[in-house]
């Protein structure tokens, strides 16, 4: 359904909630401060419905403005989304939208490797969900358990993985620019 279309349905849905509830054009004036004459020029569609109209007239029939306006229902909310698999870890993208704020949840499995500590523009955000995560963080070399956060700006050297006892699932936020190429922060050991 197009603007125009959504406007147009504006004026009928304003003259039935009004008629519906035995409310005057004139008591309707009085109470939202908006002239009969424009009351009944927003009814009959010769006047477009602005912001400024519709929330005095929402107020005052006490219904949420997207009743007025006839907003499409709410969608299912559910993120359902495939698995991605990366450098053998799985990633459940958590957000929708393309950009902004990602949130994904992230399985580890076990397994034993070496810290490649890299680094990136932005800032991230971890939250254990179960295991141990061990996280490499500059000189800081730290193993997390389920329920502990980390933050940290990642143009410091970081690293996360196995502890090597068990798989880590965990929860990270980050901003568009975590998804940049990383970079080595260290040449890689011979």
């Amino acid at each position: 359904m197009s603007t125009d279309d959504v406007l147009a349905e504006v004026g009928p849905r304003l003259r039935r909630l009004r008629k519906d509830r035995e409310v005057t054009l004139a008591a309707l004036s009085e109470t939202t401060g908006i002239s009969v004459s424009t009351l009944s020029r927003l009814e009959s569609g010769l006047r477009k419905p602005s912001l400024e109209l519709l929330l005095p007239i929402a107020q005052a029939h006490q219904v949420p403005l997207d009743e007025l306006v006839g907003a499409p229902p709410v969608g299912d909310p559910r993120v359902r989304s495939a698995p991605l698999e990366r450098h053998g870890r799985t990633f459940w993208p958590l957000t929708r939208q393309p950009g902004g704020l990602q949130a994904f949840k992230v399985l580890v499995p076990r397994r034993e490797e070496e810290p490649e500590p890299r680094t990136h523009e932005g800032y991230e955000w971890l939250y254990v969900l179960a295991g141990r995560l061990r996280v490499v963080l500059g000189d800081h070399d730290v193993v997390m358990s389920a329920g502990e956060a980390a933050e940290f700006d990642t143009r410091v050297p970081h690293w996360f993985g196995s502890t090597g006892e068990g798989p880590a699932e965990f929860l990270s936020l980050f901003g568009p620019q975590g998804e940049r190429m990383h970079v080595r922060a260290r040449p890689r050991r011979a």
